[in-house]
């Protein structure tokens, strides 16, 4: 799976979302996440957060944990980094995603 991301310099963007909805819309256990690329100039992180969501398949409501991925490129950078994330669900299954951020200004005057 590949995919490309807009983010600003020196601002933290999401790059991915990931959880386990079971069908009877509670949480299964979460994904394991490993940066398998890093990449060159930004850095990525993963923090623990609750995912709420309306009408998601056959749920009308939920609200499950969740684990999301944030890039952050450095105030001087401008251009395109990439890397590359495996998710691994419990009973087999993984995914390798591909992620270009594509890195635009201004992000280095703004102060936060």
């Amino acid at each position: 799976m590949e995919r490309q991301v807009r983010a600003l310099a020196n601002r933290d963007t999401q790059i991915g979302l990931y959880l386990n909805v079971l069908p009877d819309c509670t949480s299964g256990p979460l994904p394991t996440i490993r940066l398998v690329t890093a990449p060159v100039a930004g850095k990525v992180v993963v923090k623990s957060a609750k995912a709420k969501a309306t009408n998601y398949k056959a749920c009308l409501a939920l609200e499950v944990p969740a684990y999301v991925a944030f890039y952050k490129a450095p105030p001087e950078f401008l251009g395109d980094d990439a890397l590359t994330i495996e998710v691994k669900y419990q009973g087999g299954r993984t995914e390798i995603q591909k992620i270009t951020v594509k890195v635009g200004g201004p992000g280095g005057q703004q102060k936060i």
